[in-house]
């Protein structure tokens, strides 16, 4: 048994070595079939019919042979895509990947245009031809860019070709160009940055002195503009200087008409003195600070910003910082627009050169924000944003920006944390005594103006439709109780001041805003009067009441 066992092994070793031969016989023949027809057709029966034969990848390399071969008889883009998409990974792949550059080199140079060069480029980045459409790309881009005034082409036809020599009629170009688009003081001031060997330099600086000068001419500042023109060397340029100054000491000698109808037409007529407003911003009560920077928004004078400025950077009460913002608001917006867009870039620049914290970066966006460039401002207040430590002002006008923009829910949101902010402030007060009893009402009436602006907010939106309708009635719950809160303990801490001092004013005072309103009526009843009979000095007088009045009222009236 075992032998027959051991002789049928054998046996079927023998079968197996027949069949493996038979099986390379009848492979061999199709190959050697394929290789006697070598013609596409017969290789790509082949390689179809015999997947997993020895003698496919031969096969495959002869195919491609073939195959470049009908390529470069048609010898087109296209029909060389093609080839290299199937077979892209053969030993025949170079030459067609070289046959097709080529094409699209000649077809680009016969273009001729930079969009075309630059198309080849990104085709063959590595090419046999970069360094030669390179060459003729930068000539077309500096003819391109040399006939254009596209600041952002010039300035990267001369980043890119800095070694090129003609590039510096390119350089000279960007600089006229860039010149010529500036049209305020942040432009002017940004091209003196850019253009360091700029020869637009001196006429740049003669611009931004006459808007120095022109604010300290609006302001009334005769003496320091001319110490200022004796100063520069640029001065002599401003040919209408000197018309400039004699007009300002017009306007200067109508302080002194013996015309009490010109007299009571005058802005500073009815104010405090600039120089007294600026001291009360020192004042050791909070309340004289906050009426001070109050009233210093009448004055339409350059001199009034930076005590504002300082009072905003620097005021630990919110309501003081509330209505140093309000009045840089309002001498902003009545100065010259030039004026003004000079004074705020002087400003910021100089703040970004000081060493950076929260209320610096506060202070550059509220100039920024009050001059109507939001998109700066919303930046630097997002990097002063802490979470934890929310600003007060910063809130109220983030709740005011987003009503008059209607986005009311997110306006209610703001107003909401104002009102937490108000409640935090409220939870933190101690107990209230004779000798903490001014520090405290102030203190209590800042939270309280925060409540009360909360509240007012969220009113407002909870009359619009908004998502979540349910929150906005809980942030107006929230809001009121801070509000009513606020108003006891006010009450509760005045009393004890009122004890100490029966002369010592409270929250609700509003003697600022009661003589400004009447110097407005006072001096539109003054326009109006001269209107009607108007002095020799009318015409001038108009004109200051146009530049120099903060109430648009009256330089309507003026009109």
């Amino acid at each position: 048994m075992a032998g027959l066992k051991g002789g049928s092994t054998v046996r079927s070793l023998r079968l197996l070595v027949l069949s493996g031969l038979c099986l390379a016989a009848c492979r061999d023949p199709a190959y050697n079939l394929a290789s006697k027809r070598d013609t596409v057709d017969a290789w790509r029966e082949f390689i179809a019919q015999n997947p997993n034969d020895e003698h496919v990848q031969d096969a495959r390399d002869r195919l491609a042979e073939l195959e470049l071969i009908e390529a470069q008889k048609v010898h087109t883009v296209l029909a060389y895509k093609r080839f290299l998409e199937e077979f892209g990974d053969t030993d025949s792949a170079p030459t067609a990947r070289k046959l097709l550059e080529g094409l699209r080199f000649n077809a680009a140079m016969e273009k001729g245009t930079a969009q075309a060069l630059r198309q080849f480029l990104r085709d063959h980045p590595d090419g046999a031809h970069r360094a030669e459409v390179e060459k003729q790309l930068a000539t077309l881009e500096i003819r391109e860019v040399l006939a254009s005034d596209d600041p952002r082409a010039l300035a990267a036809v001369s980043a890119g070709h800095q070694d090129d020599p003609r590039v510096e009629a390119a350089s000279l170009k960007l600089d006229d160009v860039a010149f010529a688009q500036a049209r305020s003081a942040q432009a002017w001031m940004t091209y003196l940055v850019d253009f360091p060997a700029g020869r637009h330099r001196d006429e740049a600086k003669q611009r931004l002195l006459s808007l120095e000068l022109d604010g300290l001419l609006v302001s009334g500042d005769v003496a320091g503009a001319k110490a200022l023109a004796a100063r520069s060397p640029l001065a002599k340029e401003l040919t209408d200087l000197p018309a400039r100054f004699k007009r300002a000491e017009a306007i200067a000698a109508l302080e002194k008409s013996k015309d009490e109808r010109v007299l009571h037409a005058l802005p500073a007529h009815t104010l405090r003195s600039l120089d007294d407003l600026v001291k009360s911003l020192q004042s050791p009560d909070p309340m004289d600070r906050w009426q001070a920077a109050e009233e210093l928004g009448a004055h339409v004078s350059i001199r009034a910003i930076d005590p504002l400025l300082e009072a905003f950077r620097i005021g630990r009460l919110p309501l003081i910082r509330h209505h140093a913002f309000q009045s840089l608001g309002r001498i902003l917006k009545a100065l010259p627009r030039p004026v003004a867009e000079y004074e705020v870039a002087v400003r910021v620049a100089k703040l970004k050169e000081q060493a950076s914290d929260a209320q610096l970066q506060i202070t550059i966006a509220a100039l920024l924000d009050l001059t109507g460039q939001l998109d700066r401002a919303a930046s630097e207040y997002q990097k002063a944003w802490d979470v934890n430590s929310p600003d007060p002002v910063v809130l109220a006008r983030w709740a005011e920006l987003r009503l008059e923009r209607r986005q009311f829910f997110s306006a209610a949101v703001a107003a909401r944390q104002l009102a937490l902010w108000a409640m935090s402030v409220l939870a933190a007060q101690g107990p209230v005594g004779p000798t903490n009893a001014l520090a405290a009402s102030r203190e209590l009436c800042s939270a309280l103006a925060g409540a009360r602006r909360a509240e007012a907010v969220i009113e407002l939106a909870s009359q619009e439709k908004t998502e979540f309708p349910e929150d906005l009635q809980a942030f107006l719950v929230r809001a009121r109780e801070a509000r009513r809160l606020a108003e006891a303990k006010l009450r509760d801490a005045e009393l004890e001041l009122l004890a100490v001092d029966a002369r010592a004013r409270r929250c609700g005072t509003d003697e600022v805003a009661e003589r400004l309103a009447a110097g407005k009526a006072e001096r539109l009843a003054a326009v109006k009067a001269l209107k009607e009979k108007p002095p020799k000095e009318w015409a001038l007088l108009r004109d200051v009441v146009l530049e120099r009045d903060p109430e648009p009222e009256v330089r309507d009236a003026a009109r």
